[in-house]
């Protein structure tokens, strides 16, 4: 019976183990990943007033979709439709930075850093496609 219970203990042990290394190189591949996104300060002034929809894919672990509403040469409002985001839940706190600064150019979450890059992207994306 012991004998039982110890090859069992090592079975969940190794999947354990299998999951948490699998786990770790998705996570360590992302911060490579991100660290390579470059977020295009777009100028703003140049876009016509209207909605515009933006997204991006990092991986299958964090992406986002949003909503950019431009007036008077100015953001109006960023809706977050969307956002897979891991541990990056903070980073949401991103779309009123930049209506604040009026620029993709703020300072991203600590401890959120992916999902941030993330996010800035959708929006970049958004202010260089067509209007909706």
């Amino acid at each position: 019976m012991k004998k039982i219970l110890l090859i069992i203990f090592l079975i969940i042990l190794i999947c354990v183990s299998v999951v948490f290394g699998y786990t770790y190189m998705k996570v360590k591949e992302a911060k490579k990943v991100a660290s390579n996104i470059e977020i295009m300060n777009v100028d703003i002034k140049n876009i016509n007033n209207g909605t515009y929809i933006g997204e991006y894919k990092m991986s299958s672990l964090v992406s986002a979709k949003v909503e950019v509403t431009i007036k008077d040469n100015k953001i109006k409002d960023i809706k977050l439709l969307e956002h897979n985001n891991g541990k990056g839940k903070d980073a949401e706190k991103i779309p009123s930075k930049v209506i604040k600064k009026q620029s993709l150019k703020v300072d991203t979450i600590s401890g959120a850093t992916i999902s941030s890059k993330v996010i800035l992207k959708s929006i970049e994306n958004a202010l260089t496609s067509d209007r909706i």
